[in-house]
């Protein structure tokens, strides 16, 4: 009589745990010999062996007063179960080296001075990545936060790093830190030697100052309206180098400042009046295609927590 039609749906991990445990069966000689090693008793193991028989449709073994022994079909079974499993610590073992051999590109935009940043957030994760995965290349341009947007978005770069001045839909936003900034002289403006508490806010408004040449920050705007804009430039250098001729003042972050602060060249005018903050994120494409390079990156940037 012929034996009635069988089919065998797909392998999940229940399945992969009960052939596991026939194969600890089957190699230690019965189920006795395989309690140790499962560390469950005899009747689980019984029961997982009725379980798996009811599973694949077939009487794998024998078991009673004569001890055990696989029938043919259970042996059938056995060497199946031997490629499947070496199939599987082969694929394991081969997705382990290919996170060992992480190659390729990154691609990544930065605005200018965030070198001096304190919290050095992306040049450690750079670190970690290029220890992690020896040949992976990195490329990094320098560009205004619009130009890094769009790299990003057209794909030329893989991620950026920018202040928050707006979010834009085709893009993801990972928070990074925040970047504090005040209103700063040189050694040779008026408002350096005076005292803090005799600079108004009329002596401010009344100094020629540099303006930053793209959109400004939430944070900032209100702070620039009360100014005299007599020049621009397009990134924080040459804000530094404009407020350095000692014939402006202008907003800088502090980490930028610091250098010259400490050299006593430059100063922040009236703290409690000028200050503000920057969120800065890091941006990739929504959607993009998978890349292990940038994964990478992103885990050793989510390391350390967000301040």
């Amino acid at each position: 009589m012929p034996r009635p039609s069988f089919r065998l749906g797909a392998v999940g991990d229940t399945d992969l745990r009960l052939l596991r445990v026939f194969r600890t069966v089957v190699e230690r000689g019965g189920f006795a010999q395989a309690e140790a090693e499962l560390n469950v008793t005899r009747a689980a193991i019984s029961l997982s062996i009725a379980d798996l028989e009811k599973r694949l449709g077939l009487r794998l073994c024998r078991r009673g007063r004569a001890g055990f022994a696989l029938t043919d079909e259970g042996r059938r079974v056995y060497d199946a179960l031997v490629r499947l499993l070496t199939g599987v610590e082969t694929f394991r073992a081969e997705v382990h080296a290919i996170h060992a051999r992480l190659t390729g590109e990154l691609a990544i935009g930065l605005i200018d001075n965030l070198v001096t940043m304190p919290r050095m957030r992306v040049t450690n994760a750079l670190t970690a990545l290029k220890r992690r995965g020896p040949g992976v290349s990195i490329r990094i341009r320098m560009a205004p936060p619009s130009d890094v947007e769009q790299g990003v978005l057209d794909g030329r770069l893989h991620v950026g790093v920018i202040p928050e001045l707006r979010r834009l839909q085709g893009l993801d936003y990972h928070a990074l830190y925040q970047e504090e900034a005040h209103l700063y002289c040189a050694a040779a403006h008026p408002l350096f030697a005076r005292q803090e508490e005799s600079i108004g806010a009329d002596d401010i408004a009344a100094a020629d100052a540099v303006m930053p040449a793209h959109a400004p920050a939430e944070e900032i705007a209100p702070l620039l309206h009360r100014l005299t804009s007599t020049a621009t430039a397009t990134d924080r250098e040459g804000v530094a180098f404009l407020i350095l001729t000692g014939l402006y003042v202008g907003f800088l972050p502090d980490h930028v400042a610091a250098k010259w602060v400490g050299e006593g060249r430059m100063r922040a005018i009236r703290p409690d009046l000028t200050g503000y903050r920057t969120r800065y994120a890091v941006i990739t494409r929504k959607g993009g295609r998978p890349n292990m390079v940038l994964d990478t990156f992103m885990e050793e940037v989510a390391r350390s927590p967000e301040c």
